[in-house]
């Protein structure tokens, strides 16, 4: 279902199941609106209207014919005391699917319209509870797949991100109103500030900006996460090692070259981040057809794959083969590993890769200095600290960057001596995309867009 927010009637009351579908203990139904009171009057046994803001009460709800349908607790938020900044009421109900729907339905029927997905979201972001990058934070927080990942959502839930926004804007309408006055009064001689310290701050501030936009790369690892492809030429211990990775038997592990047909994949959290590792048939020269359709899967995989183990046989050394698919390997992205060190191994030569590391998947040896090189080769520029503000939406990378070009375009009129009434519009351009990412310059399509994408109930 498509989020549209224009239709929105301001104080209209409704109503969703805020809970994970499914059995549980407790399930809660939210109603919001300027009638939540009135709706939940006509369904529960209770005073509602004499409630105090933020208690809860015990009681049972009721359908319109006065049957029974489950014994709750209902809470009480008045006025801007809630997550909507509306009149909201909770009913905590038993968690069974059908029992919950019972209760929703008589919501529905006191009253109270279905809520669009995001929509209560969407409601505080309209009364200013919250702006728009801590309403997509909200979205960001629930996904999180990793703890990573969550300290970066909650740090711009609490407004992190939103305030080094607003630090930009600041320091860039001091600016814009200095360039104003130059322009409305050029005859005063006003000097707030001369050139050289105009263009100082500017730079100053386009660096900042810069440097936030290019944690986009870091936050895309940390929500994304990323994927990881075992690459090799037979029977060198792919499938082993996916295996000895995974701590289970996920691939058929033979002494026969060329097992694996297909790709294989599966999921794992190693140093707090989300990984896809895909196991791949081995590539070698063949006429088989069917071992050359996965050879090409294979090779698709690599290109596609954020991160390359190529696996070598330190037991065999170098063959043809290898020497091929070192050739072919993005060395930027690709680390070496010689397995099968617990064998007698050959004269292992060095080779031109950011990292390199020795194992043994059969017996396990080595994997944790595997995962290490993993993390340096991640973060080759540092992980981001849980303090640090990060960016992982691409429509504020975006924003970013649109404003950094407008910036570049002021201080290159500066510099050229160009009037400052041209150089207003693309200062007012570099706030404009700033306030994209916050909301305050958000056209009702973007909304609709980030909005549509939360799910019923948030």
């Amino acid at each position: 279902m498509d989020f549209i927010h224009t239709p929105y009637t301001p104080g209209e009351t409704i109503a969703a199941i805020a809970t994970p579908p499914g059995e549980g203990g407790v399930a809660i139904i939210r109603i919001s609106g300027r009638d939540a009171l009135n709706v939940a009057s006509k369904i529960f046994s209770g005073p509602v209207h004499q409630y105090i803001s933020h208690t809860a009460h015990f009681g049972y709800i009721h359908d319109g014919q006065g049957n029974h349908i489950d014994d709750v607790l209902v809470l009480v938020m008045l006025g801007g005391r809630s997550y909507t900044g509306e009149t909201t009421v909770e009913i905590h109900c038993h968690g069974g699917s059908l029992i919950t729907r019972r209760v929703l339905e008589a919501t529905l029927a006191a009253g109270a319209r279905a809520a669009l997905p995001g929509e209560f979201t969407f409601r505080s972001f309209l009364s200013g509870k919250i702006d728009l990058a801590q309403a997509e934070a909200v979205q960001t927080l629930i996904c999180a797949k990793n703890e990573r990942a969550l300290d970066a959502a909650e740090q711009q839930l609490k407004g992190a991100l939103s305030r080094s926004i607003t630090q930009f804007q600041t320091a860039l309408t001091q600016i814009a109103a200095i360039l104003e006055a130059w322009v409305d009064f050029p005859e005063e001689g006003l000097e707030f500030a001369t050139m050289d310290e105009i263009c100082s701050d500017l730079e100053g501030i386009c660096q900042s900006m810069e440097k936030l936009a290019a944690t986009f790369h870091q936050g895309k690892i940390l929500h994304e996460g990323l994927s990881l492809c075992l690459v090799g030429c037979p029977n060198v211990g792919k499938s082993s090692l996916m295996n000895a990775i995974l701590n289970k038997d996920r691939a058929i592990v033979s002494p026969q070259a060329g097992t694996t047909r297909d790709v294989l994949e599966d999921h794992l959290r190693l140093n707090g981040l989300h990984l896809k590792i895909s196991d791949t048939a081995g590539i070698r020269h063949s006429e088989e057809t069917i071992e050359q359709e996965g050879i090409r899967r294979s090779k698709q995989t690599m290109e596609e794959a954020d991160l390359i183990l190529l696996i070598l046989d330190a037991h065999q050394g170098l063959t043809q083969d290898d020497l091929q698919l070192i050739k072919e390997v993005p060395t930027a992205k690709t680390i070496a590993i010689w397995n099968k060190i617990d064998l007698p191994c050959c004269a292992i030569p060095s080779l031109d890769f950011p990292e390199v590391v020795k194992i043994s998947a059969m017996k396990k040896l080595g994997l944790e200095d595997l995962y290490q090189a993993v993390d340096r080769l991640i973060w080759s520029e540092g992980a981001p600290s849980k303090e640090e503000v990060v960016i992982s939406n691409v429509r504020h990378k975006e924003a970013l960057k649109s404003s950094i070009e407008a910036i570049i375009l002021v201080l290159r009129g500066l510099r050229a001596g160009d009037s400052p009434e041209f150089l207003t519009i693309d200062i007012r351009q570099a706030l404009q995309e700033l306030g994209k990412v916050i909301g305050t310059n958000v056209s009702e399509d973007i909304l609709s867009a980030i909005f549509s994408k939360f799910c019923i109930g948030k």
